[in-house]
């Protein structure tokens, strides 16, 4: 049986005062988490049943070998169960906290699917990473030996930071640019700080840094640099943008003042919890203070609006969906998070317009579902004579992204694209149509998961390097 923490009492003397410093309780406070924090990560390592099909392993995009560092976590070895949890995944910690395990590993547990609740992975991730730096166990990025050749990213987003660690680690030369003045991408400005912890980004930023990776930040391709300089001053080149363009609604009143797009409004918020001075924020176009808050869209970026909004003081916050809760595509852990906090969800409701200017209201039309598209999910369909307004101060627009138009921005005809406009690349290798040239994470497949990036980073670095080592043995010949 795994240990239970022990809770502490303090006695407190009535002659003296009853407030303690803040240091001292935070340190009381962090002591007592760590001890709940290990036994709990004990106990749940302990009820994986080290089946012989491993569904959560399988489903993780990673592949990371679950059930072992499950083992070791459960036997108290966990400086193992970091190393094991390493060698698959970059930034173990950070995927521990924002993976939709529900729909990935914890939701194929084969616990889970008998009926008795999912080991909780995610958590458990989390906490073997969070003691491994604690522990210092998280060694410093020492290359064997350096190598000549240079690998340029363009983005510093997970995909991008995920390949500059795993050439860097192999002694290549890297250099990342990136249009924000820190590294992270949508770790750093796209994901609340209440689902991920942006000191947490930041030291892994701070790793790759110290270990020799150069930054080249506030940098955008087609402005400050030109994309064939780039090309030109390295040995390869790994396009990692992600995708940014916000889809956009139709409709009266869409440009009424008090209609924003979701990535405005989470990185105005994100800004702020660095410290930094956001105009957007004080003036109230991007603050839901005292608002009456309608988020339109299902998805997960959504749901990070929604919760954004509570915390930030909304008076209310509703979130409108053209579909049911069963076909959202955003994480359903996520919507009962939000739903517990005070979120209300308008389900088959869909906008028409917007009334007012600034906005006060949404013109919502009501849906049902139909016969199922061309994806297998059912069409939604209007509801004749069934519409009604939304009261709204702010509307936040969170429909999902789109890439941009990367070969006309960068003067790139060659740059081939797909219908969608992502760029055209090997999903093994991320290598593209240009000599040279590789693609990972968002802008190859679409909007998708930081784990995939990841995973794209990764691949695409191994690719990069078997092309290295192969010139090299040639030239040796």
């Amino acid at each position: 049986m795994a240990k239970q923490p022990m809770l502490k009492f303090v006695t407190v003397d009535r002659d003296m005062p009853t407030k303690r410093d803040a240091n001292t309780r935070k340190e009381d406070f962090n002591e007592i988490y760590a001890e709940y924090a290990e036994a709990k990560a004990e106990e749940q390592s302990s009820r994986c049943s080290q089946c012989g099909v491993p569904y959560c392993q399988s489903h993780c995009p990673l592949h990371n070998n679950i059930p072992d560092w499950l083992r070791m976590t459960a036997t108290g070895r966990l400086e193992e169960a970091y190393a094991i949890s390493q060698a698959t995944n970059t930034f173990p910690e950070i995927c521990g906290r924002i993976c939709p395990q529900d729909r990935l590993c914890e939701g194929n547990c084969v616990i889970e699917q008998s009926g008795h609740g999912t080991v909780t992975i995610g958590s458990v991730e989390k906490y073997i990473t969070d003691t491994a730096w604690e522990k210092g166990w998280v060694k410093p990025i020492t290359p064997m030996q350096e190598r000549t050749e240079s690998v340029g990213i363009i983005g510093a987003g997970p995909g991008g930071l995920a390949a500059a660690d795993r050439l860097r680690r192999a002694g290549v030369q890297v250099t990342v640019y990136d249009a924000h003045d820190r590294s992270g991408g949508l770790l750093t400005y796209g994901i609340p700080g209440f689902k991920l912890e942006k000191d947490i980004v930041m030291r892994r930023n701070e790793q790759l840094e110290q270990g020799g990776v150069t930054f080249k930040m506030n940098c955008r391709v087609g402005t400050d640099i030109s994309f064939d300089d780039i090309r030109n001053a390295h040995d390869a080149v790994i396009i990692a943008t992600g995708v940014y363009k916000s889809r956009e609604l139709a409709g009266p009143g869409a440009g009424a003042a008090g209609i924003v797009k979701a990535i405005d409004y989470l990185t105005c918020s994100n800004r702020r919890s660095f410290g930094d001075s956001v105009p957007e924020f004080d003036s109230g176009e991007l603050n839901a203070d005292g608002k009456k808050v309608v988020v339109i869209g299902g998805g997960d970026t959504a749901m990070d609006c929604v919760r954004t909004a509570i915390r930030q003081g909304a008076e209310s916050v509703k979130c409108l969906y053209r579909r049911d809760r069963a076909n959202m595509p955003g994480s359903q852990r996520e919507t009962q998070n939000a739903e517990e906090e005070g979120v209300v969800f308008e389900w088959l409701a869909a906008p028409k317009g917007f009334a007012g200017d600034p906005v006060s209201g949404v013109m919502v039309q009501r849906m049902r579902l139909g016969q199922p598209d061309a994806s297998g999910r059912q069409s939604p369909e209007v509801i004749d004579g069934a519409d009604y307004v939304e009261e709204a101060d702010l509307v936040i627009k969170a429909l999902g992204f789109e890439p941009e138009d990367l070969p006309g921005l960068w003067e790139q005809p060659d740059l081939a694209v797909t219908r969608w406009g992502t760029i055209k690349a090997q999903f093994t290798t991320g290598e593209t149509e240009m000599d040279g040239v590789y693609a990972v994470g968002d802008i190859v497949r679409g909007a998708s998961l930081v784990v995939w990036a990841i995973k794209d980073g990764r691949d695409c670095a191994d690719a990069i390097m078997a092309r290295f080592d192969a010139s090299a043995s040639v030239a040796a010949e």
